[in-house]
């Protein structure tokens, strides 16, 4: 394929070499007259293992070539990769400056005159948040073509997945192929560029596209300052933090693995929030601070409030929830965050019913049966031992079970409000239907 890449950075210059490497015929395009001239001379414009070894082969043979001329580029190529960098603004928020500047150029230069061999495929490398290509780019490439996106030239989202120092590597061995695609045709073009590489292939709409690489980014961000603040508290109190770690990454049941990791409803329980708690503690004990582990259950606290704010939306005052115990197959109320959803309600004064096949007051014992005296006293008053009652009571639904007699009554339609707190099997289908909201999808 004949393919220019604009932006010789990291990505981009490790991009065009390595596609150069699989055959391509790759022009790099950069606005600095230097790096064209480095890649030119057969010389890496970044430093990055094997890079540079890369580079000299591939312009040597004459697959990759480098220019600061737009024109020439898009006249030479079919696809044009975007590389271009998006820095932070002095407020955090993502500059699109460059994005926006090469879309018009590229347009512009699309518009000068219809090509030899099809359509042009414009497909943006760069990260940037959900929203920017449909919303901001894609106009900005319409208006300059004078054309129809997905008609008159492919648009496609690849983020990349490139750590600096093994990038070339990375190339080869990707995790995994993201084609976020305007229309599929587009999407033909991108996943066409990387025949023959490893890993397993997304092909999603845009926004979903530019959202999994924030993911993947602010999970690694996350785990290494979880990794850290754990190793603060353990080096506090004489523990070796490593060998911890290599016990806890050997879990690839609930640890290393899709346990927990579907946004669902807040959690509770009688572990997680009481462990959270005394690790928090022990760690302030000993003058650590821990700002990730500490606001893991103010963040928990965030998440359920969510639930009680999108009832309070809907303006009305007759409520059903079904699930009441922290995690289905049993009876255990204990920090149910459920319990504490309830509780809000009725303390707002909303007249409220409850359904939960595995929770009856009478049979309530010890620990578990303190706890809902403290917490909700008035449960014996909200509990029903009937699906229909509630239904016929609520004029919202809160859904935060799973129990098969519950999926299989939950009607269709905008009556009642259905709030799905838990992503029901059928969520998809139901997203359509104007008396559905998810709390988090």
């Amino acid at each position: 394929m004949r393919i220019s890449v604009f932006g010789l950075g990291y990505v981009g210059c490790v991009s065009a070499a390595c596609l150069a490497d699989m055959g391509h015929e790759v022009i790099g395009v950069d606005v600095n007259r230097v790096k064209v001239d480095l890649v030119n001379a057969g010389k890496a414009p970044v430093v990055e293992e094997g890079i540079g070894e890369l580079v000299a082969e591939v312009v040597r043979t004459g697959a990759l070539r480098a220019t600061d001329d737009v024109r020439e580029a898009i006249m030479g190529s079919d696809v044009s990769l975007i590389c271009v960098g998006t820095p932070s603004e002095p407020n955090g928020s993502l500059c699109t400056t460059y994005l926006e500047r090469v879309t018009e150029q590229i347009g512009a230069a699309l518009a000068e005159g219809v090509k030899e061999g099809g359509r042009h495929t414009v497909v943006f490398r760069s990260t940037m948040l959900p929203g920017t290509c449909l919303n901001l780019l894609l106009p900005i490439l319409e208006k300059y073509v004078g054309g129809t996106a997905g008609v008159d030239v492919g648009v496609a989202v690849n983020p990349e997945f490139l750590r600096e120092g093994t990038s070339v590597r990375d190339f080869f061995d990707p995790p995994k192929t993201v084609i976020g695609e305007l229309d599929p045709a587009s999407g033909d073009v991108v996943r066409a560029l990387y025949d023959g590489l490893p890993g397993e292939v997304f092909r999603v709409p845009i926004p979903t596209a530019e959202a999994i690489k924030y993911a993947d980014n602010a999970f690694h961000g996350l785990k290494i300052g979880f990794a850290n603040e754990l190793g603060a508290v353990c080096q506090a109190l004489g523990v070796d933090s490593h060998q911890v770690m290599d016990v806890f990454l050997a879990d690839s049941k609930l640890n290393i693995s899709p346990a927990y990791l579907r946004p669902g409803f807040a959690f509770g329980g009688s572990c997680l929030p009481k462990d959270l708690r005394s690790l928090v503690h022990a760690a302030q004990r000993a003058d650590v601070s821990v700002p990730i582990l500490a606001h893991v259950l103010p963040s928990n606290a965030d998440h359920l409030q969510r639930a009680v704010d999108l009832v309070e939306r809907t303006g009305k005052r007759r409520v059903g929830l079904f699930g009441l115990s922290f995690k289905p197959g049993t009876d255990d109320l204990r920090e149910s965050p459920l319990v504490e959803l309830a509780e809000r309600l009725f303390g707002k004064g909303y007249d409220l019913r409850i359904y939960d096949a595995n929770v009856h007051l009478a049979r309530l014992l010890g620990a578990n049966r303190e706890y809902i005296d403290s917490r909700l006293p008035h449960l014996g008053q909200l509990l029903t031992d009937s699906v229909d009652e509630v239904l016929a009571h609520a004029e919202v639904c809160l859904v935060g079970t799973r129990d098969p007699a519950v999926l299989s009554a939950l009607p269709h339609g905008d009556s009642p409000v259905i709030i799905d707190l838990i992503h029901l099997p059928d969520a998809d289908a139901r997203r359509a239907e104007p008396g559905y909201v998810g709390l988090a999808w």
